[in-house]
Order: structure tokens, then sequence, then C-alpha cells
């Protein structure tokens, strides 16, 4: 007879944890049992890898053991980002009832579910960064994208081609990107695997489900409003994608998200993620150095941080925008008291946005909804400050501030002027809001004054000088008696507890007065949280002018940064024009500028290209003289002009760019299997086949990646294409090829110039100074010497530069075959076998300690092989 399996048996928490457990899979669940967050099974493996807590095991009935893994409650705010940044979803499961008030097992739910694009801890955001969830749905040659920041309000769409949107992913660098699991090939060929990654199932996007779910949240039938012609357009799919991912994560009330705001590709300058990589505009190529954002933020709220970062990866090519924010830095340049008044308020207003966004969420504590009113306050001082000074020139940054008035008269008719963090965990409500809650608290006062004196009251009975009366939550409230007096203790009372020093009794009248202040408790904490509940229902209503004065004030907050800037740096207010001109007077670097030591000028420099008569700047120098810097700074120059702000130079007239390409250093992606050469081809045929009227180009040795002969052909048909190309796109071109040179002769547009060097005593001297004419010396030897190449390497090099200089057949340019009598091929020759080539130079002694005469034919094949080997 078959023996019969015994059914395996979980505990009843072990039963509610794997049904909730089975509701969120591929999801870490925090899983709250008393005053700790538990994790169970593969999570606490996983949990406490990250978070180097003790992973030990808990009785799973007759299911044996499981793995554990927990912290305390209140480290939530500690251990929760360590989850998030290490690319976990996280569930927490909170207990939803009190364990006092059941007699079974508690009553659990998950509260919410935290991803690293679903994120509302300040713990977890960053102040100054947004932290987008991106979506990218496909549709035929067409990609659409949504980023909304739940914390902030913000939901951006864009439709386009896959190189727009592959811009404008890397520019607003998502931190999740939600995707159609079908489509998993195509979004790695699309961005690459740096993000975090998310797919949802294809039928979200088969169906209208996801189009339903926009126009259920923003309340519309149409998509007209938002600027979409289309209902179908595959941005908003990609929307819905966004909006069903956050209703899934528990994301239930999203009224916050201030409307759709539609990206078009020509309300701002192009820049692909190479560019704005090469120009080092948000992040530094190298850990030690600086972006651009890095030497320019100096705004004083998160918002204008956010604000600022947006600003840089797409500048304006509106003129009227630019001008806009321009004369509003003029302004501030001018009226500098003006200026140190606002920002005495502005340094005192924190995160608007996000603080309304947890508004609505219900996740806005009572001590930060007293910071909500202390940063409104200061943003209507802002407001008095410039009716005040008549700044009509400031006034449409601040005007509708008068409804966020009515919104602190709200908070300050039942909110404490420094309210508990919490309910239940001090006073928040003011007295004479509520008479009922005035008469609880009172008892709870009283009734702990009563204690008090019971306190001494029985210690003068008693003769006992050190007793107390305290409170826990298994016996409430009790006598506690020192050991040395236990003798002294009345018949009367009940002794409830013996501890290693002392015992702890109870007694009916203690009792009695318990019941009343834990009565009264009870009843203050449930008056209390209805009471906040409301007022942050009635605060909630006026989100939307919150969320417009946030945007204000963080678009002030940038152009004051801009106007401390000119003011501290001497930088200038550039000419934004419509004309095909950029002229540049004493430019500067500003990234290089900021990182010369103390008291050290930089070398500025004048520049100019136009459409005409120098539309190409054939740029020549050695390494090292600062080709690349010129390079950049125009462009750098260029995008904060049309950012809005002044510029670092003396003056300049920027002719209003729509497109900004670089290719600048190499950038291998060898992991792909791509050369250098590759990928510096690549991005060329990238520029050359999207140039417009109004582009900068700016080429860095184009050609280095490949052979002398091909590198210089490439490069001369790149410059003489740009020269006849119809839209007379202007242009920088730094190279190395001093036979470029050549090509002033044949183009009216393209000048050369170098940036000079001065040699004293066989040593150079970078001068960094931009001047007309080509370069003949690339002074390449002297560069390797100051690197510390050793001084036989750089003695050697000399001596074959010296041969290669004099040979016939070298004049400061590579060999190249053309039609030659004979008697030039000894010379030739000779130049080959004098390349600054060790292994050819090895292959040339073998040869000429060859005795041919004496060698059999079997031999001279193995000589000959051994040679071969040595060439590889």
């Amino acid at each position: 007879m078959a023996t019969k399996k015994k059914e395996v048996k979980e505990t009843p928490l072990m039963k509610q944890y794997n049904e909730i457990k089975g509701q969120y899979p591929n999801t870490i669940l925090l899983f709250r049992v008393g005053d700790f967050y538990e994790t169970f099974g593969e999570d606490a493996v996983e949990a406490a890898g990250i978070l180097g807590i003790i992973l030990t095991k808990r009785a799973n009935g007759s299911a044996a053991y499981i793995e554990l893994a927990g912290f305390p409650h209140h480290s939530l705010e500690t251990y929760l980002p360590k989850l998030v940044r290490a690319g976990k979803r996280v569930a927490i499961c909170d207990q939803l009832e009190d364990p006092k008030m059941t007699k079974t097992i508690v009553k659990r739910g998950v509260t919410e579910v935290v991803t690293p694009g679903v994120a509302l801890s300040d713990s977890v955001l960053e102040k100054k960064h947004n932290n987008f969830l991106a979506a990218i749905h496909f549709e035929k040659d067409c990609v659409g994208v949504s980023f909304v920041d739940i914390s902030t309000g913000d939901f951006k769409v864009c439709s386009g081609s896959p190189e727009l949107i592959k811009k404008i992913i890397f520019s607003y660098n998502p931190t999740e990107v939600l995707y159609k699991k079908s489509d998993y090939d195509k979004i790695i060929n699309l961005i690459g695997e740096r993000f975090y990654f998310y797919g949802l199932d294809d039928w979200v996007l088969e169906t209208n489900h996801s189009i339903d779910l926009i126009k259920e949240v923003f309340e519309v039938k149409s998509f007209k409003g938002y600027g979409f012609d289309n209902a179908n357009d595959v941005s908003l799919y990609a929307a819905g994608m966004c909006i069903h991912y956050l209703k899934q994560n528990q994301v239930a009330n999203l009224s916050h998200l201030d409307g759709i705001q539609r990206l078009a590709h020509n309300d701002f300058v192009w820049m692909d993620d190479f560019t704005i990589k090469n120009l080092e505009l948000i992040f530094p190529l190298n850990k030690e150095g600086k972006s651009l954002l890095d030497v320019i933020d100096s705004t004083q709220t998160p918002m204008g941080g956010r604000m600022l970062r947006e600003w840089i990866a797409f500048p304006l090519n509106d003129l009227i925008s630019i001008h806009s924010r321009n004369d509003k830095v003029s302004f501030l340049v001018e009226h500098k008291d003006l200026t140190h008044l606002i920002s005495a308020q502005l340094i005192n207003i924190k995160d608007l946005s996000r603080l309304s966004s947890k508004l609505v969420l219900n996740k806005l504590n009572p001590k930060e909804l007293a910071v909500l009113r202390e940063s409104l306050v200061h943003t209507t001082n802002i407001d008095g400050i410039i009716q005040e000074e008549n700044a009509y020139e400031l006034a449409s940054l601040t005007s509708e501030f008068g409804a966020l008035k009515k919104v602190i008269e709200v908070i300050n008719e039942s909110l404490l002027d420094e309210p508990a963090i919490a309910v239940g965990k001090g006073d928040i409500i003011k007295p004479g809001v509520h008479k009922e809650l005035d008469e609880l608290k009172s008892i709870v006062r009283d009734g702990k004054n009563i204690l008090l004196r019971m306190q001494q009251d029985e210690s003068e009975k008693t003769g006992i000088p050190s007793l107390k009366i305290a409170f826990n939550n298994v016996f409430g409230y009790y006598l506690e008696v020192r050991n040395t007096h236990k003798d002294k203790v009345p018949e009367t009372w009940i002794r409830k507890q013996t501890l290693t020093q002392a015992e702890r009794y109870i007694t009916p009248e203690l009792k009695e007065y318990e019941s009343k202040i834990l009565t009264a408790e009870d009843k203050i904490h449930v008056l209390e949280s209805n009471l906040y509940n409301e007022l942050v229902s009635k605060v909630a209503l006026y989100v939307k002018q919150i969320n417009n004065a946030s945007f204000k004030i963080a678009s002030l907050d940038c152009l004051i940064s801009f106007s401390q800037l000119a003011i501290d740096l001497n930088w200038s207010k550039p000419v934004v024009d419509d004309s095909h001109v950029i002229d540049i007077k004493e430019g500067r670097h500003p990234v290089i500028e900021n990182a010369l030591p103390k008291g050290q000028p930089f070398i500025a420099n004048d520049l100019m290209l136009n459409d005409q008569e120098q539309q190409i700047i054939m740029v020549t120098g050695p390494n090292m003289s600062g080709k690349s810097a010129i390079l950049r700074q125009t462009a750098l120059i260029a995008i904060l002009a049309q950012m809005g702000s002044f510029v670092p130079a003396k003056e300049a007239r920027i002719g209003v760019l729509d497109k900004i390409f670089t290719r600048v250093g190499a950038s291998d992606n060898l992991a792909a299997g791509e050369s250098t050469f590759m990928v510096e081809m690549t991005e060329t045929a990238s520029i050359l086949n999207n140039l417009s009227s109004r582009s900068l180009v700016l080429l860095d040795e184009i050609g280095r990646g490949t052979s002398t002969y091909d590198g210089v052909s490439i490069a001369k048909a790149i410059a003489e294409y740009l020269a006849e190309n119809e839209n007379k796109p202007r242009t920088l071109f730094a190279t190395h090829y001093h036979e470029l040179n050549q090509l002033e002769e044949s183009f009216d547009g393209i000048k050369n110039f170098n940036v000079s060097v001065k040699e004293v005593n066989g040593k150079v001297h970078f001068l960094r100074k931009l001047v007309k004419g080509g370069s003949a010396h690339s002074f390449g030897i002297h560069v390797a010497k100051m690197a510390g190449v050793p001084k036989k390497v750089v003695s050697r090099a000399e001596k074959i530069l010296d041969e290669l200089e004099e040979s016939p057949t070298s004049k400061n340019k590579p060999v190249v075959k053309s039609k030659k009598k004979k008697s030039d091929d000894a010379a030739y020759q000779l130049s080959f076998i004098q390349l600054d080539d060790p292994i050819l130079e090895e292959i040339r002694d073998e040869i000429k300690d060859l005795d041919i005469n004496s060698l059999t034919p079997m031999e001279a094949l193995n000589r000959l092989n051994e040679i071969k080997n040595m060439i590889g």
C-alpha cells in the first residue's frame, strides 16, 4: 500500500506573504511584521547582499525553514534608496489595521511600489535632477517617446525619426525605460543597454487601452488641445504606457501631472548625443573634470537646477524667446540690489514641484506642509519686491501669484507653526480649530499631571524615594520599585513583572487614569488624522497654482544665475540675430578658464565665420596647442547665447543656429565590433547627411583613425563637400594634415588659421593664439618630450625625422605614388625602409645580412618565411 504524501503546511503569516508576493513577481517585497520590514526567500538573499544586513532563517510550519532578512521600519528611508539604486523594484507591504483590534492575522497590503523611475522619497531622488520614467513605442519608421516625473508632475512626449528620439532620450537621461516586450531588439539597437529597462505585455499597446487611460487621467475627449491632430500619434501610445505602468504600481492619483508638453524638434537647437557628450555640456568626460553645467549652475532652488539642465540640453532657436531671456538677464545685471533682494528669498524656497506632488499623492507629512507654507511665503515676497521696485521687465515671472496667499491662509488656519513630523508623534493642529480635540488634549495633559502627582503621593506614603510611574505597550502604566525597597510595597499593589533589579506593579487607581488617558489619546489620533487629511485636501485644490509658481520661480532662478555669472566672470551680452555670422571677440572657454589657477589669465581668441568669404576655417597647429579648445569654446559660446545667457567674450554676434555637430575625439565602440575609424566615419556621415544652412560643424582630426593616405584623402574630400554644399554650414576644421592648407587656394570660403607656437632654444612654447595662415610643423616630438617619453626614444625620433626630411620624396607630406622615373625608385624604397617602425628596421637588417649567393632554394624559402612571421 502506497504511503500518503504528507501535505506541506505553511504558517498563516507565510501563507499571507506568498499570496501578496505572487502579485508582484520580479519585485522585492518589504513585508511589515510588527516594527520590522522583513524579506523572505530569494528576496532575503538579494536584499542581504545589497543592504549588508544579516541573512538568517525562520520556521515555516512543516515547510521547514525559509531565508529571512529585515530591518527596523523606521530605517526604511535608509535602506530603500540602496535597493532602488541597485536597479530593484520594491513593493512596500504595510499593516492595514491595528494589531490590537484583531484576534486573527493582521490584514496587510501593498501601499507603494518603488522602481528606479517611480519614486517620491527624498532619499532616492536627487534635488537638481529630474527622475524620468520613459516609454518608447515603435511604429514603422516613426518612434514615439514619453517622459513622466511623478515627483514633479512633468509630462513630455515626442515623436519622430529614430535619430531624434535617441538624441532626446540621451538628453533627458531617464532612470527607467518601458518598452513593448516584442520590441526588445529594437530598443537595444536604438539606445544600447545603459538604461534600466522594464518590458510591458504587448496587449497594452494592441488595443485603445493606453489612449483611453490618457483621456481618463486628463479628463479630455480629444488631444487637439495639446497640439495633436491625430489621436493615434505614436507618442500618445508611449504616454499611455507610462500611465498604465504608474497605475500598475499603485500611483492612483495623477491629477498633479501638468498636461502633456509636446516636444517639437524645431523648437530647440539639434545636438546629437555625440555632441552633448563631446562638448561636456552636462557630464565631464573625466571624473576629475567639470562640465559646462558644473561651471554655470549657481541656481538656489531644486526646480531651478533641474530647469537649467534642460536649458543646456535644449538651447532655444527662436529669436523672440532668446531675446526675452537675454533682456531679463541684462536687466538683472543692471539692477544688482534688486537681484540680491530676490536671491535672499530664493534661497529659502524649497522644492515646490515635489512638495505639491506629494500633496496630491497623500505623501506629504505635516513638517513638509509647513515647509511648503514657508516656501510660498517667500515666493509671494518675491512678487512683492518686484512690484515695489516697479520691475516690469520681470512682472511676467510672478504674475498669478495672488492665489498663493489664499493657500497660505488655508494652511495657517489649521497647522501649527512647528508641527510634529507625523500624526501621533506630537501636536499638529492649532488650538481653537476643533473643540473636542482641545478637550481631549486637556484630559491627556491633566492626566499626565495627575500621574505625576500620584507618583509623588505614593512615594511619600510608602517611603520609596526612587518610585516611578512608566508605560509600555504590554500592560500600560505601571509602578516600578527597586529591589532595595520592595519590602515597603503595600499588599494592595498587584505585581505584573519581575526584573533583575526591580519589580513592576499596578493599582486600580492607576488603571482608571490609564483608561482615561489612552482613550483620549486614541481619539486624539483619529481626530487629528482626519483634520490633517481635510487640510491636505483643501490645499491640494491649489496644486496647479503651486506648480505654475514653481515653474516661474525656476525660470527666475536660472536667469539670476546667469546674471551672477555675467557679474562675477566678466561675461558680456551677445547679439543673437538671424544672420549667418558667428563673430566672437576675445572669446574664452568657460570650463577651462574656471579650472585655471588663480591669477593665471586665459588666452582669449577672436573668431569669425560666415556663409560667404569665411565659411570654413582650417585650424592647424601642434598637439596640445589648443585647437580642440578653440573648437569647443566656439560651440559653448553659441549655446550659452541661445540659452539666453551672457557669454565669456568681450563681444559676440551669433547668427542663430538650429544644429550643432561635433566630431571631436576618438570614441571607440569596440564592444560592438566597431573600430575607432568606423565610429568616426559613422558620426561624420550623420553630420554630412543632416546639414542645414544654420548648422555649426566642428571637426577635429578627421581621418586620423586610418592610414595617412586614406586620412588625408577623406579629410580633404569632406572639407570640399562642406565648401561646395549649398547650405554653406559654418565649420571649424582642426587637422594635423598640413596638406589641407592647399584648399584655401581652391575655395573662396576656406581660410587657413593656426594656433601659434614659439620655439626658443629647441623648446616649444604654446601661445594658444589663433592667427591667420597655416602651420607646416606639428612639433610632435616636442610634445612627446613634454609627456615624459624616454630621452633615447625622443633622440631616435629626431634622427628619423631628419632622415625623412632630407629624403627626396619628403616635403612635409606623405609619399604618394605617382608617375616617376626609374631612377627615383631607389629614393622611394629608401624612404620606405626608413619609416619609423622597429619591425621594418629589423627586416631591413635581416635582408642586409643575407648572403643570397650562398643560400640554397630551401634555405631562402625558410628565411623568407621567418621574415613573414616577423610581420605577423
